[in-house]
C-alpha cells in the first residue's frame, strides 16, 4: 500500500489546508504540461490527494493503515521559578500519598492494562465499522434521464393533409470514458474535456397528425436523454408552429380568415366552398357584398383551455390574372353601362 502521507510530503497530523497546498505545489512541479518526466510522479500525487482530501476516504485510509494523529503534547514551564514550584508540590505529594503508594501501583497497571485494551478494541471497531459499511453500500439509484424540447415549423398545407418530418435532435449522456467524474488522474477527461458529459446529434422522423393545432405539443417516449444507472430515457416534446401565412391569422382562440372573391360573387351574391384545415365549408355571400366584409363563424376557431373560438372570413375582391375575351368585352361593355362615380364623395364620407 502507498504511503499517500509521503508521496506528499505532509503528516497524518496535517490539516486539510496543508494538504491541499502540499497538492498544488507539488502538482504545478510534476504537471506533464510543465514536466513530460514527471508524468508517473503526477498520477501518485493526484491518487494520494483524491483520497486525503475526502474526509471519508481519509478515515479509512488511515485505520487501515494504522496512521493515528499524535496527542496534543503538554505545555511544560521551563523557568526555574516554575520547576523549583513543581518540585516543592511533588514533595508535597509525595509525603502525602507515601502509604497509598501499594494501592496506586495497583490501579496505575490496571489503568495501563486497560487502557491498552481499550486502544485496541477501538482500533477493532473501526476496522468491523469500515467493513460493514462496505457490505450497506447500496447500489446506485437510477435516474431518469432528462426530457428534451425541441419546436419546428409547419406549412398550413402539411396541417391540413398531415405529413412527416425528421428532426436533429442534441442528445446529451453521460461521458463513457470518465462516467461523469470529469477528471480521470487528476487531469480533464480527454473525450469530453472535463464536461462530464458527452453530446450527439440524432435524426429522428415525427409523424405530424392532419389538422394538428398550432402550439400543440407532441410527444415521443424514450426519446429524450439517456438514463443513468439503468434509469428510463426521457421523453422528446415537439412544440408545432404554423408557418406565417397571409391568408390565415391566429388571435387567441379566433382564426381569421382572408378570402377572395370575384366581381360578380361581390354583386350577385353566391354560395362559395372554401377549403381549410378542418376540410371544405360552404359559405353565403349575400348580394353587393363589399371587399372586406366580415362574416363569424361561431364554434369553428380553436378549442384551447376549455374555450372554443370562431373563425371570422374577411372577404375581398379578387379580379383574376388571365381574363378570357369575351370577359374583357363584357367589362368593357359594364364600363359604358356604368353611370356612377363611386369616388365623388370621398372626403365627405
Amino acid at each position: 500500500m502507498k504511503n499517500y502521507y509521503s508521496i506528499l510530503g505532509v503528516t497524518p497530523d496535517s490539516t486539510d489546508l496543508e494538504i491541499k497546498s502540499a497538492y498544488r505545489s507539488l502538482a504545478r512541479k510534476f504537471h506533464p504540461d510543465v514536466n513530460p518526466s514527471g508524468a508517473e510522479r503526477f498520477k501518485d500525487i493526484s491518487e494520494a490527494y483524491e483520497t486525503l482530501s475526502d474526509s471519508k476516504k481519509r478515515l479509512q485510509y488511515d485505520t487501515i493503515n494504522g496512521f493515528f494523529k499524535s496527542a496534543p503534547k503538554p505545555d511544560y514551564q521551563s523557568s526555574d521559578k516554575a520547576q523549583e514550584e513543581y518540585k516543592k508540590t511533588s514533595d508535597k505529594k509525595e509525603q502525602k500519598n507515601e502509604q497509598k503508594s501499594e494501592e496506586k501501583y495497583e490501579h496505575k497497571s490496571s489503568k495501563n492494562s486497560g487502557t491498552k485494551k481499550q486502544k485496541n478494541d477501538e482500533f477493532s471497531k473501526k476496522i468491523n465499522d469500515i467493513f460493514e459499511e462496505f457490505g450497506r453500500q447500496k447500489k446506485p439509484v437510477p435516474k431518469r434521464g432528462a426530457d428534451i424540447n425541441e419546436e419546428i415549423t409547419v406549412t398550413l398545407k402539411e396541417v391540413s393533409e398531415g405529413s412527416q418530418r425528421t428532426v436533429n435532435v442534441l442528445h446529451t449522456c453521460q461521458c463513457p470514458h470518465c462516467k461523469g467524474r470529469k477528471f480521470i488522474n487528476g487531469s480533464a477527461c480527454r473525450e469530453c474535456n472535463g464536461t462530464g458529459e458527452k453530446s450527439e446529434h440524432r435524426k429522428i422522423t415525427v409523424k405530424i397528425p392532419k389538422n394538428i393545432k398550432n402550439g400543440a405539443k407532441l410527444r415521443i417516449p424514450n426519446e429524450g436523454n439517456k438514463g443513468e444507472n439503468g434509469g428510463k430515457n426521457g421523453d422528446l416534446f415537439i412544440k408545432i408552429n404554423f408557418a406565417p401565412s397571409s391568408k390565415i391569422k391566429f388571435e387567441e382562440n379566433n382564426i381569421i380568415y382572408n378570402v377572395p372573391i370575384t366581381p360578380f360573387e361581390a354583386v350577385l351574391g353566391a354560395k362559395i366552398t372554401v377549403p381549410s384545415l378542418d376540410g371544405n365549408f360552404s359559405l353565403k355571400i349575400p348580394p353587393k357584398t363589399c371587399s372586406g366584409q366580415k362574416f363569424r363563424l361561431a364554434g369553428q376557431g380553436l378549442k384551447q383551455n376549455g374555450k372554443q373560438g370562431d373563425m371570422i372570413v374577411i372577404v375581398y375582391i379578387e379580379i383574376p390574372s388571365s381574363l378570357s375575351d369575351d370577359e374583357i368585352r363584357l367589362y368593357e361593355k359594364l364600363k359604358k353601362l356604368s353611370s356612377k362615380n363611386i369616388r365623388e364623395n370621398i372626403l365627405n364620407d
